[in-house]
C-alpha cells in the first residue's frame, strides 16, 4: 500500500469513526439535550475534533453528518416541525449548510492559528471554541436569511428577536464553553500522545 492510499484511508476510517460517534450521540441525550423549550446541542465537539485533528475536509463531512441528524430531529421538534411547514428544502439546506461550513471553517482556523502558535495549546482552544461559535452565528444568519420573511417568524412580531437572542445567547454560551474545554483537552491530548507514538516508531 504506497502512502497516499494509506493516507486516503486514514481519513476515511478516523472519519468514519467520529461520524458513528456523532450518530451515537445524536439519539441519545448526549446529542441534543432538551430542558424545556432551551435545547444544546454538543455534536459540535467532535464535529471540532475532526476538523482540528483531521482536517478541513473531514471537518465538513462530519459537519454534514451533524447537519443530517439535526434535520432528523426537526420533524420532532415544534419549530422544526413548523419550518417544515413553510419550506422543507429552506429548513433542510438551514441544519445543512452552516454545519458543513462550520465543520470546515473549524479546520481553517486551527490551520491557521497552528503555525503562529508558539504555545501548541491556543490553537486548540480558539479552534474548538470556533465551532459552538460559528454554528451559533452561521445558522442564526441562515434562519433569518430564509424564513426571515416568512408569516410564521413575523407572527411573533418584534418579540420574536428578543426571546432568540436571549435562547440562543444561553445555548451559545453553555455550547462554548462545553466545546472550548472538552475539545481543546481532547485535541490536545490526542495530539501529544499521536507525536510520542511517532517519536517511538522513529527510534
Amino acid at each position: 500500500m504506497n502512502t497516499n492510499t494509506h493516507a486516503k484511508t486514514l481519513w476515511m476510517a478516523q472519519t468514519a469513526i467520529l461520524a458513528a460517534v456523532i450518530l451515537l450521540m445524536a439519539f441519545t441525550p448526549l446529542g441534543y439535550l432538551k430542558v424545556g423549550i432551551i435545547e444544546i446541542t454538543f455534536l459540535v465537539i467532535p464535529v471540532a475534533i475532526g476538523a482540528i485533528m483531521i482536517g478541513p475536509g473531514s471537518g465538513a463531512v462530519l459537519g454534514a453528518v451533524f447537519g443530517a441528524t439535526s434535520f432528523a430531529q426537526a420533524f420532532a421538534s415544534l419549530f422544526g416541525a413548523a419550518l417544515l411547514a413553510i419550506n422543507p428544502f429552506y429548513t433542510f439546506l438551514l441544519t445543512m449548510v452552516p454545519r458543513i461550513l462550520m465543520g470546515y471553517l473549524v479546520g481553517l482556523i486551527f490551520r491557521s492559528l497552528f503555525k503562529i502558535d508558539k504555545t501548541k495549546l491556543i490553537s486548540y482552544t480558539v479552534a474548538s471554541l470556533s465551532g459552538a461559535v460559528l454554528n451559533t452565528v452561521l445558522f442564526i444568519a441562515a434562519l433569518f436569511l430564509m424564513f426571515g420573511q416568512s408569516d410564521y417568524l413575523q407572527s411573533f412580531g418584534d418579540g420574536f428577536v428578543e426571546i432568540l437572542g436571549v435562547l440562543v445567547g444561553l445555548n451559545a454560551l453553555i455550547e462554548a464553553i462545553a466545546c472550548m474545554i472538552i475539545g481543546a483537552a481532547i485535541t490536545k491530548g490526542l495530539s501529544v500522545a499521536l507525536r510520542h507514538r511517532q517519536q517511538k516508531k522513529t527510534t
